[in-house]
């Protein structure tokens, strides 16, 4: 591999910076997306960010993302697993399909409130 592919293949400042805006974008729909399922509920999720990682819980549910560059690993209480990327787009690509990241969020949030309520 000669320097110039190296280059070409190194994430751009501003690529990285995007997938950062995307973490904490994410992060914000799934606060949204959780408060909105939990209105009529007593337990309210919480929803924790860092630079790598966002944590949702609420009671015994959660899901864990953890982020590398615009890589996405996620796993959930039960031990399922998944992992997905970002586009330069603001979807999340995974072998599922492209999904927008509004959808995932909204999705992830009702099993996290609703799938409680329902055992």
């Amino acid at each position: 591999m000669g320097q110039t592919e190296l280059i070409a293949s190194a994430p751009s400042a501003d690529s990285t910076q995007l997938y950062v805006e995307l973490w904490v974008s994410l992060a914000s729909l799934l606060r949204s997306y959780t408060a909105a399922h939990g209105l009529n509920g007593k337990l309210q999720a919480t929803v924790e960010l860092g630079e790598e990682r966002i944590v949702v819980r609420h009671g015994d549910n959660w899901l864990t993302l953890e982020r590398n560059g615009a890589h996405v690993q996620w796993s959930r209480e039960n031990g399922s697993v998944g992992t997905m990327d970002f586009n330069e787009h603001g979807r999340l690509n995974s072998e599922a399909g492209e999904e927008e990241m509004d959808m995932a969020a909204e999705r992830w949030a009702w099993e996290l409130m609703m799938g409680e309520r329902q055992q």
